[in-house]
């Protein structure tokens, strides 16, 4: 009978220990050393590899690699291509994250039925749902394309052959913590299997040219379950979010070797599948409140996109000891600090209100540019009285209360001009716009400044 003895991996870095320890040595993470079986007589059977391995590269000039093949290739997506930065690179490999429900099947499925629309051979791969279930949701999508091949398999080892015997363009691996190799010992979804099998399933993409794509499940935290090197190994991560109660999902990349990491795609779910959001300052200030205090607009940047967006805040009478402080879709350390200049520098008592801020839409901004239209949406809150509802305001502010200059001003004045705003208010500095057709910019140096503008230093 074979002889099983445990084996402590780190799931984080894949340090491996005979015994458990609460602080892994490789990466010195606390809590992260899991159990896992080893099969000894296998191990001992294991015959050790003759080939030589690796690719088999010769050594070039830099002056010598020819890069003119490798182009995006566009995937009839708009928003995720915009995130990848035009399109999928030839044999690259990515990673697609997200909350379970979050819809990264029905968006990668979408994007097969288009690639194959194309001519190109896609092959979707799942360890997790059947071929009867692929085609009823492609069915359902409108994506039932004649030319896409569908294989529901979970032995990389079987894969292996039927993509030698496919070659296919576009691989889907739906989800890679299913994957397992059969003569590993441990069980799919540990650190060993999935480090080896997107080991193997890099060097296919590499070796051949054939763009992988993974779906990787996320722990409680939202980070990429398995080992870390994962997200090392890959050429993209793309993180997709959104919850239930919201209709719309948001695509980001956290890496990207073939473009920038700042892009935003959005996308609305809808009976049939992923409809990508072209208009996006449309959609998030369509159920804007009009005539209500606390409510301010804001252009901010997403990559090379600007986008405007809602900035709400409710500032009412604490009847606590402490007030509550309570943020969604902003850096609540960020709004201490804001509440504190509005207290200090503007003149503004904060001191016994309880103050929320929301920003409207599920956006999660992260720029200091917003940090103008936060105070003034918390003094327009205080004092009662609504802002203008033709008004953008943006700029980053100070501890001394200064309105500093923020980056790509011409572009978010034009995206503004464009939705028939009229008015903003900006800092004041040498590269700020003049005034321009139809609309009013009112450049601002200070916080007080811009409080007094707008005739809200006081609760009304």
């Amino acid at each position: 009978m074979a002889k099983v003895k445990s084996l402590y991996v780190c799931s984080s870095c894949g340090y491996e220990s005979p015994k458990w320890m609460g602080r892994c040595p490789g990466c010195e993470q606390w809590n992260t050393m899991e159990e896992t079986l080893r099969n000894e007589s296998t191990a001992a059977k294991a015959k050790p590899n003759k080939q030589r391995g690796g690719t088999g590269a010769q050594v070039l000039k830099l002056s010598q690699i020819d890069t003119e093949d490798q182009i995006h290739t566009r995937t009839g997506m708009d928003e995720f291509d915009r995130v990848l930065g035009g399109g999928i690179v030839e044999g690259s490999l990515l990673l697609i994250g997200g909350e379970p429900g979050v819809g990264k099947s029905t968006l990668l499925l979408q994007i097969c039925a288009q690639l194959s629309a194309k001519g190109k051979r896609v092959l979707y791969v799942s360890g997790e749902e059947s071929a009867r279930q692929i085609k009823m949701r492609a069915v359902r999508l409108k994506a039932d394309k004649e030319n896409m091949l569908v294989l529901a398999e979970n032995a990389l080892d079987a894969i292996e052959e039927k993509l030698s015997e496919l070659a296919p363009d576009y691989v889907v691996i739906d989800s890679i913590q299913t994957m397992y190799r059969p003569e590993m010992a441990s069980a799919p979804g540990s650190v060993s299997q999935v480090r080896e099998c997107a080991s193997i399933l890099m060097r296919y993409a590499k070796t051949t040219g054939c763009a992988v794509m993974l779906v990787g499940h996320v722990t409680k935290d939202g980070s990429i379950a398995g080992p870390r090197v994962l997200e090392h190994m890959v050429d993209v991560v793309l993180y997709f979010e959104g919850d239930y109660q919201r209709e719309y999902r948001l695509l980001r990349a956290v890496k990207n070797r073939f473009g920038s990491v700042n892009e935003l795609g959005i996308f609305e779910m809808t009976s049939m599948g992923m409809i990508p959001v072209e208009n996006a300052s449309e959609t998030m200030l369509s159920q804007r409140a009009r005539g209500a205090s606390g409510s301010v607009v804001f252009c901010g940047m997403e990559g090379s996109r600007p986008m405007l967006m809602d900035i709400q805040a409710l500032v009412a009478q604490s009847f606590f000891a402490s007030p509550r402080r309570t943020v969604n879709g902003f850096d609540f350390g960020r709004i201490a600090l804001l509440l504190a200049v509005l207290e200090k520098r503007a003149g503004l008592k904060l001191y016994n209100q309880d103050v929320f801020i929301n920003v409207a839409g599920g956006i999660s901004l992260s720029e200091p540019a917003a940090d103008l239209a936060v105070c003034l949406a918390v003094a327009s809150s205080l004092s009662d009285k609504p802002l203008p509802s033709d008004l953008v305001v943006m700029g980053e502010v100070g501890l001394a209360g200064e309105v500093r200059a923020i980056p790509n001003m011409q572009r978010r004045m034009a995206e503004c001009k464009r939705l028939g705003f009229s008015q903003v208010i900006c800092p004041k500095d040498r590269h700020t716009p003049k005034d321009l057709e139809g609309m009013q910019v009112v450049p601002v140096s200070g916080l007080a400044e811009a409080v007094a503008l707008l005739h809200l230093s006081g609760r009304g």
